[in-house]
């Protein structure tokens, strides 16, 4: 039974596009498991058309119509995930417990944006005047997105719900080679969920069609996940056009042990949090701070947890890891474990691989300015050092560049509460690894991981919307002149 998106785009209905067609390959056995259409910079300009012609008629429904096809699709992939899950596995390298989460965050999104229709628009404000002051939220049109590799189809979700509910068009880019479960699949749902046509167009394409998203006149808003090189190219250009950009992205999270902390729960937390989905997230703990009275402990613990993680082919359900995106990544990967144990880490576990499969790695003794402590890995890359007192380990925590996610673990949780103010990160769970996303939650980065807005719950009025003051008298004002 062929797929509705074989060799097509989806602008409105599955079509070709002009670009041509491109094969999906899955990272584990390299075989090709589909073709799509290809997206050129005219298919791009006539989807941007079609949604800003289509965009008005949209926001003018009432909430109730743009909420009720979001439960639609909620319900159509909460009944059937395997819609989700029968390509998250193959295309994105997905074992398949990471790929039903991931099915039911999107379930979830769909949900939370069908509430967000019903959110209040705006407030009443007081005013100096006899008059009625409102603040309101106003669909802002047209959003671009621009969605990554890793957990593809929540990543796109999370925009493309949220601002459709709102009332916006979208014009999704998802990338190249995640292109259905990062998008098609997607656009599938919701079309089959009653989205009229023309609000939703999904472009699987190459860096140009991004470029030109970005820089499209008709596209006021910009939702980009990914790295945060990229992001700062994409902040560059969007910024002289004064477009309203959302970034989200890398991260260098740190997981902190408090001296007082369990070891056995730590390593288990620890080990979750740096090899969930190879480490390719951007919430990966990706730094691990130990009292230094037990640093051996705890990383000869997490590097037992290591070499006993079964990595293959995530079609069969034994291996609880897949592979390495592509072979490119790969390199940088194994690059920065070598460069790290050359400036004096020592390797406790992993550290090798067999094509794109890449052994859970636990690195101790690991320098502060290493590339594996300092940068952003995306694999399954455990870096372990130790500290002398909480004071130095939060300093060390801040030193990074990013803010994205923050783990502390004790057994005095208010103390890790009070610690948590002076730690500069978007989100800190205390008593839980560093990976973790809500849709009713705020998300976002500081410093170099995200800027200019975050997702989940009421904060997207805020990302996908403008603010407009709107002022009512019961008579015209009378001036002096």
């Amino acid at each position: 039974m062929g797929n509705a998106w074989d060799s097509k785009i989806f602008s409105g209905a599955f079509v070709a596009g002009s670009g041509g067609m491109s094969e999906v390959t899955a990272p584990a056995t390299g075989e090709v498991i589909a073709t799509v259409g290809r997206a050129d910079v005219a298919d791009l300009d006539a989807a941007v058309a079609a949604a800003k012609a289509a965009q008005p008629a949209w926001a003018a429904l009432p909430y109730t119509e743009r909420a009720a096809v979001m439960t639609k699709a909620a319900a159509l992939l909460e009944a059937a995930p395997e819609r989700l899950i029968r390509w998250l596995v193959p295309e994105a390298g997905s074992g398949q417990g990471k790929a039903g989460f991931e099915a039911m965050l999107v379930t979830s999104e769909l949900s939370a944006a069908a509430a967000l229709a019903a959110q209040p628009y705006g407030q009443m404000l007081r005013s100096m005047k006899p008059r009625v002051s409102i603040g309101r939220y106003v669909p802002v049109g047209v959003v671009g997105v621009i969605s990554p590799f890793n957990f593809p189809a929540i990543l796109s979700m999370r925009s493309v719900a949220p601002a459709l509910a709102l009332g916006n068009a979208v014009i999704l880019k998802p990338d190249p080679r995640t292109s259905i479960s990062g998008g098609l699949a997607l656009a599938e749902i919701l079309a089959e969920a009653g989205l009229p046509e023309g609000l939703l167009h999904v472009l699987p394409a190459g860096a140009d069609v991004g470029a030109a998203l970005v820089a499209h006149p008709d596209v006021p808003c910009l939702s980009f996940t990914g790295s945060t090189a990229a992001g700062r190219k994409i902040g560059e250009a969007a910024g002289p056009l004064l477009k309203k950009v959302h970034l989200e992205l890398g991260g260098n999270n740190a997981l902190l042990v408090m001296p007082d902390a369990d070891i056995d729960a730590a390593a288990s937390a620890g080990a979750w949090g740096s090899f969930l989905h190879q480490g390719q997230i951007c919430m990966t703990t990706g730094r691990h701070l130990v009292p230094n009275d037990k640093v051996e402990e705890y990383a000869a613990k997490l590097a037992e947890k290591a070499r006993h993680i079964p990595v293959g082919d995530p079609s069969d359900p034994a291996n609880a890891l897949g592979p390495i995106i592509d072979e490119n990544q790969l390199k940088h990967v194994h690059s920065i474990v070598e460069e790290t144990v050359a400036a004096g880490a020592r390797l406790l576990a992993g550290g090798t691989h067999e094509g794109l499969f890449y052994k859970p790695t636990v690195l101790a003794d690991v320098p502060l300015d290493s590339p594996a402590f300092s940068q952003e890995i995306f694999g399954p890359v455990a870096p372990v050092v130790g500290y002398e007192t909480l004071e130095e380990a939060v300093e060390i925590i801040n030193a990074s560049e990013y803010g994205l996610s923050v783990a502390i673990l004790t057994a005095n949780p208010f103390r890790a509460f009070e610690l948590a103010e002076g730690i500069k990160s978007g989100a800190v769970h205390i008593n839980d690894q560093t990976v973790d996303d809500e849709a009713v939650a705020p998300f976002g980065g500081a410093k170099a991981s995200g800027v200019g807005g975050h997702f989940g719950g009421s904060v997207n009025l805020d990302t996908f919307c403008d603010v407009q003051w709107v002022t009512i008298q019961g008579e015209i004002e009378r001036y002096p002149f």
